[in-house]
């Protein structure tokens, strides 16, 4: 296939910063200044504060609703000997915010085995808090109080169901609200519009940390615990929940990244080796595609708890072990999201306003990221259902023209749970109802969508010549670090590269590698380039290129170089090549 034939990306180049803010931060590295401006960061204190990794809003943990109800029913738990549970989802940030709400309550004198860890089943329990596991709880483990992380803030009948049989809840969940919040003892939300704290768009372990921090000071003679020892897990459930890396995010990841680079916990060490990632180098990077998915595929394929144990665990040769496992389950979701997205471009109508594809065949901890394949490639939102006997569930991902969670929201009543952002979400959907909820979500998708040009956008922090590309403006947009979503590895865009060789690589031929030389006068300096699963440009490719791409470190035998990481190029319009 030509690349000329597939879906093209549009290239969106930011506007320049306004002449004035140029001149008022003239002190400011050009290209760092534009790309900040990008970032809606322009004034001078939350600028400087940025690239100082400082973070200048109040982050008193009890400005959010609710946390003073929540802490005092913990005092009373704590006082009472009572049993606790910390109830939270099976992917990486709710893993985090379990162990470190866990090791938090542990820290605050409650016995081991008065606090205990609960995490759902994802194939035999779903998603969320559910009645069966519950009264489980209630009757099993004896306990009077469960807090829930990462997960509840739409589960309104099952908070009702433990308020029934006895049981207090309190949720703590980042995840957007329902209709009605549930009926807990406490609903601690950054989204709520009673809340007062700043930060809105803390992930789930965001949250139990700022529960911690709250009892932390109301306890200082009783809790043991270091607020800075949780920061590591703070750091790994926000970036690989994809949470903004902006606000009181950026900070608590920077502060995180420095425990982490520590390796105080043995599995974080362990898991670290297995992922081939350098201790004391590990970045936000590395989290996102090295850590996370490694804890994310427990859940995805045997058990959260897994990850959990690594994660707590004290013990080396032990921690060794669950690496080991965890990087297995890796290996085995790389190959069944392959396999499943082959499966499930041929259940789809690709021109259809919504893709969805249900099969018993589809494997639930994986539906998520064919989804995620399906939504990349065809810009169109795209929900995955394994077909279990009575019920489905589903996973949903989007784009940036249609909020998938509030089309859920407009189909509830066909519905059994579901929750989840703008472009992510999940569901359950009793097998009665199944063809109902395509019908009206096709509906729903096709009036939403309905005249929008449909492309994907690649968004250019800005242009530059390509000779600009030199250490120097490297080292210039380090103060830019940890970056992630909200605030990505700067892209820029080149015209008028030149090509001075090329060759396929990869055991496939599925990759582009090439040699590039800027158009410039006064220089003649060759940079590197990668352009991942762009190997058929190989076969006719052009002598003169515009690339966009952000620019990356080649380290190699102890040399490192810069190497320009290509999104996209098109061939330089003849118009525009100098003769």
């Amino acid at each position: 296939m030509r690349p000329d034939s597939i879906r093209p990306n549009r290239w969106l180049v930011a506007p320049p910063a306004p002449a004035a803010i140029q001149t008022q931060l003239s002190h400011i590295n050009p290209v760092l200044l534009q790309v900040l401006y990008n970032r809606g960061i322009v004034d001078p204190a939350h600028l400087q504060a940025f690239v100082e990794h400082r973070y200048l809003e109040n982050s008193d943990p009890f400005l959010l609703a609710d946390m003073d109800k929540a802490v005092a029913r913990i005092r009373q738990a704590i006082e009472n000997e009572e049993t606790v549970v910390v109830y939270g989802d099976f992917d990486a940030d709710g893993v985090t915010s379990t162990v470190l709400l866990t090791e938090a309550l542990r820290g605050c004198g409650l016995d081991r085995d008065k606090v205990r860890p609960y995490i759902p089943d994802r194939v035999d329990e779903g998603y969320g808090l559910n009645v069966e596991a519950l009264s489980k709880i209630k009757e099993e483990f004896n306990a009077s109080l469960v807090i829930s992380v990462d997960c509840g803030i739409r589960s309104v009948a099952e908070v009702a169901h433990a308020r029934d049989i006895g049981l207090d809840m309190i949720v703590t969940d980042h995840h957007s609200l329902g209709r009605e919040l549930p009926p807990a003892l406490a609903v601690i939300n950054p989204k709520r519009p009673s809340s007062a704290y700043p930060e809105t768009m803390l992930a789930g372990v965001g949250i139990a940390y700022k529960l911690a921090q709250a009892l932390r000071q109301t306890l200082p003679d009783r809790a043991q615990f270091n607020e800075r020892d949780l920061l590591d897990l703070v750091a790994i459930g926000t970036v690989a929940d994809l949470a903004p890396l902006l606000g009181e995010n950026r900070q608590l990841v920077t502060d995180g990244l420095v425990v982490l680079n520590e390796a105080r916990r043995p599995g974080v060490a362990a898991l670290a080796e297995v992922a081939r990632l350098k201790p004391g180098q590990l970045s936000a990077e590395s989290i996102a595609f090295g850590l996370g998915p490694r804890i994310n595929a427990a859940g995805r394929l045997a058990h959260a708890y897994d990850a959990a144990r690594l994660l707590a665990i004290n013990n080396r040769p032990q921690a060794n072990q669950f690496a080991a496992k965890l990087n297995e389950l890796n290996q085995q979701r790389q190959r069944l999201t392959a396999e499943l997205t082959a499966k499930a471009e041929g259940l789809i109508q690709p021109d259809a306003p919504i893709l969805i594809a249900a099969d018993a065949g589809f494997v639930s901890g994986v539906v998520g990221l064919v989804a995620s394949r399906l939504a990349e490639v065809y810009y169109r939102p795209a929900i995955i259902m394994e077909m279990g006997e009575e019920e489905s569930r589903g996973s949903c991902r989007s784009i940036p023209e249609f909020h998938i969670t509030d089309a859920l929201d407009e189909v509830a009543d066909l519905l059994v749970r579901h929750g989840g952002h703008a472009q992510a979400a999940g569901f359950t959907v009793r097998n009665e109802n199944l063809d109902a909820f395509v019908a009206r979500m096709t509906a729903i998708a096709a009036s939403k969508l309905d005249g929008l040009d449909l492309y994907p956008t690649l968004t250019v922090d800005a242009e530059i010549d390509l000779d600009v590309v030199d250490w120097a403006l490297v080292e210039s947009l380090a103060p830019l670090e940890p970056t992630g979503y909200a605030n990505p590895t700067p892209v820029f865009m080149s015209r008028h590269v030149e090509v001075l060789s090329h060759r396929v690589v990869g055991q496939d031929g599925s990759h582009l590698q090439f040699k590039a030389v800027g158009s410039a006068a006064g220089g003649y300096r060759e940079l590197g380039a990668i352009a991942f699963r762009q190997g058929a440009w190989a076969a006719h490719m052009p002598q003169y290129v515009d690339l966009v791409y952000t620019v990356g470190v080649n380290e190699w035998n102890g040399r490192r170089s810069l190497q320009l990481m290509v999104q996209d190029m098109r061939a330089t319009e003849a118009e525009n090549i100098a003769v």
